[in-house]
């Protein structure tokens, strides 16, 4: 099954769960079986109309994926990390 890398900043939905180990086969499905366990996890990666935040990065077994990608399929083994940009100021 895939496995869900959850940044720090995202954890709060997981309850703290850093990895999540999901049954999926696409970026997508794995983001919406993330928030059938955790309510709330999804609204952290996707806006309303389904598209990824701007500010929300991507990365199957580190290598980024466009934004507009989301039905990108996932293998078994696969890792889809999501990378949380922290802006300062």
């Amino acid at each position: 099954m895939p496995l869900i890398i959850v940044p720090e900043a995202y954890r709060g939905p997981t309850q703290g769960l850093a990895q999540i180990e999901v049954k999926a086969e696409s970026v997508r499905a794995a983001l919406k079986a993330v928030e059938s366990e955790h309510p709330g996890f999804q609204d952290l990666i996707l806006d309303a109309q389904g598209r990824q935040h701007r500010f929300v990065k991507l990365f199957i077994n580190e290598e980024p994926i466009p934004a507009d990608a989301l039905d990108t399929p996932l293998g078994d083994s696969d890792r889809l990390e999501v990378l949380a940009a922290i802006a300062g100021g």
